[in-house]
């Protein structure tokens, strides 16, 4: 039997950030965001030859180890085993599963896009898929977010896992005890028409580990950093501003609140932008962007522009004329999804 499970990236619009701990306990978080057709892929092989074999090749990586009832969580494959583990604790009494995993990602490791945490929600996925686990989105979003945070102990937020299970336009808040409200906005097709005639998305070329920019983020709200946290409390409030821009289809303010936040992310951390993005922002804006801003955590992965729909060509050339490259941005009204072939 065969089992497959795919979950779609995000894009972070508004309030990124908000959605870590210990800000999001403190003052409460909140985040605008969206998800887009690239996705995360889980395919599962049932096997009886007592072995687990896992096959990464976006990555270009491979390990196979006799099942057990826990696997060590190390290497570019923690994730994988990571939920493996977690399956076999909850859900099969502790007793080894035999099998081949396969998995691969559109977007590279820090694409800014949720990949990591979207990958872990695909291949949660395909296990409830497989063994008819009764698990609803709010389980899978949160096991997910525990795989990472909990058993693997990876810096991070709590949008990602939320928006790849959900999908779609989502207007979440997150809050002390881990609690966390999934709203899924309501937005008319000429809106998301516009929206995705207006966006230009662009990989920078430059993967980052967003670890080093979210620890920075932490301590200073920990050490009570004023400048940080009245940064966040900003973001959060374009969050709220931006969702009523978007649902009322107003794109002129949608502009200026993501440059305003992008503006007041940066001084979150150091490390949020640097001389080249700067200046792939400054080529976009010479061309006609009205605004600019990374996705994530900052410091490279995918960067968005709004721009007039006339213009794009224009913003387009212009960033082809650098070192990444040009995407086109298709939002998704569906979550992940699993299903079986027999």
């Amino acid at each position: 039997m065969i089992i497959r499970a795919r979950a779609p990236l995000r894009l972070g619009l508004a309030g990124g950030g908000t959605d870590l701990s210990p800000f999001c306990e403190l003052y409460g978080g909140c985040v605008l965001n969206a998800t887009i057709s690239l996705y995360a892929y889980a395919s599962i092989e049932t096997a009886n030859d007592g072995f687990v074999r896992i096959w990464a090749p976006d990555i270009s990586e491979e390990c196979v180890e006799r099942a057990a009832p826990r696997l060590e969580p190390v290497g570019r494959l923690a994730l994988h085993k990571a939920v493996y583990n977690r399956i076999i604790k909850e859900f099969n009494n502790g007793q080894p599963l035999s099998f081949r995993m396969i998995t691969h990602c559109d977007a590279p490791p820090g694409s800014g896009l949720g990949s990591s945490s979207t990958l872990v929600v695909a291949m949660i996925k395909a296990f409830v898929e497989w063994l008819r686990l009764p698990l609803g989105e709010y389980d899978v979003a949160r096991m997910a977010f525990e795989v990472e945070r909990r058993d693997l102990g990876l810096s991070g937020g709590r949008q990602d896992q939320y928006a790849a299970t959900f999908g779609g336009f989502n207007f979440m808040e997150f809050y002390a005890d881990e609690r966390t409200i999934v709203n899924p906005l309501r937005i008319k097709n000429w809106i998301l028409s516009e929206l995705e005639a207006s966006l230009v998305l662009y990989f920078t070329g430059v993967s980052r580990l967003s670890s080093t920019i979210i620890d920075e983020q932490t301590k200073n709200v920990k050490a009570h950093d004023d400048a940080s946290i009245e940064a966040m409390k900003s973001m959060k409030s374009d969050a709220f501003s931006m969702k009523e821009a978007v649902l009322k289809g107003d794109f002129s303010k949608f502009a200026s609140l993501l440059g305003k936040s992008w503006e007041a992310k940066k001084l979150t951390a150091r490390g949020v932008s640097n001389s080249h993005i700067e200046r792939v922002f400054a080529q976009a804006y010479s061309a006609g962007a009205r605004a600019c801003k990374i996705s994530g955590a900052g410091g490279g992965g995918f960067a968005m522009f709004v721009v007039d729909p006339t213009r794009r060509t224009d913003v387009v050339r212009a960033l082809m004329k650098m070192d990444g490259e040009v995407h086109p941005c298709h939002f998704t009204k569906n979550g992940t999804e699993g299903w079986r072939l027999d």
